[in-house]
């Protein structure tokens, strides 16, 4: 069957994060994964994983002011600094935590950049990332983004992540798979699963349209739970997902779908 994983940046969001750890394990969960710890002292983190037994499988490394629009800094050449700052920031965390895999958002394309320096500016800062986070063991990720949900975003279809993927040419890069975003934008789910399964380490979940719960849309999640399963990912899958309801009252797909 597959690992679950709650992502607690999108699931039980009415109670403050660091309550949310409580509420996943008493769902059922045996993992947990969000978008940026950096609010937090990792210690404090670390306790609510030791107490609820959780183990935390992915975070991003930090992409900039959120709030302001950023949504990554590896492609921009004007924040070099930033961006190995926070490839330091999320090693450092990653050692405290035992997280063995890092998501490297590349971030949109700044205003009145060329789009084959941008890519140049990803390609090396990726190499960096890489090079610097395998001796803590720890992988990088990149996962493609629909240009629906993040217009701009630089990284949005498969085969451009598997093209950067061999253009850097580290063997600490992998991709990561979201089924949403890459239904949205080209299909052919289990078709890209089956045949790049060795380079994805991690995959998320959720429906479309309205980026809910498995089981409310468009995607036949039965079929590629079966899929995955009968391939042997081994990995987990984030539920990275936006609940139509109550998070606990709509957890009945993880039955219901893999039964």
């Amino acid at each position: 069957m597959p690992k679950f994983a709650a992502n607690l940046s999108m699931l039980y969001t009415d109670v403050p994060f660091l309550d949310r750890f409580a509420l996943a394990h008493e769902a059922g969960f045996e993992a947990v994964e969000f978008l940026f710890p950096y609010a937090f002292a990792p210690q404090q983190i670390a306790e609510r994983l030791r107490r609820y037994q959780l183990k935390l499988v992915l975070f991003n490394l930090p992409a900039g002011d959120w709030q302001a629009g950023d949504r990554g800094m590896a492609c921009d050449p004007r924040r070099l600094t930033a961006f190995r700052d926070s490839v330091d920031a999320a090693r450092d965390y990653a050692a405290e935590l035992g997280v063995q895999q890092v998501h490297c958002m590349a971030g949109r394309l700044p205003d009145g950049l060329a789009p084959s320096l941008a890519h140049a500016t990803y390609v090396d800062n990726l190499r960096y990332a890489a090079a610097r986070l395998a001796p803590a063991g720890v992988r990088v990720l990149i996962e493609p983004i629909n240009s629906f949900d993040m217009p701009g975003y630089l990284l949005n279809r498969s085969r451009q992540a598997l093209d950067v993927i061999a253009e850097v040419g580290s063997p600490n890069l992998f991709l990561q798979y979201d089924i949403y975003h890459m239904q949205r934008m080209e299909g052919e789910l289990s078709a890209t699963i089956q045949a790049h399964l060795p380079l994805i380490k991690h995959m998320q979940i959720a429906d479309t349209p309205g980026r809910h719960e498995p089981g409310t849309g468009e995607i036949n999640y039965r079929h590629l739970f079966a899929l995955i399963d009968r391939l042997g990912y081994d990995g987990w899958l984030g539920c990275e997902y936006l609940p139509a309801g109550d998070t606990n009252a709509g957890l009945g797909w993880r039955e219901a779908l893999t039964t």
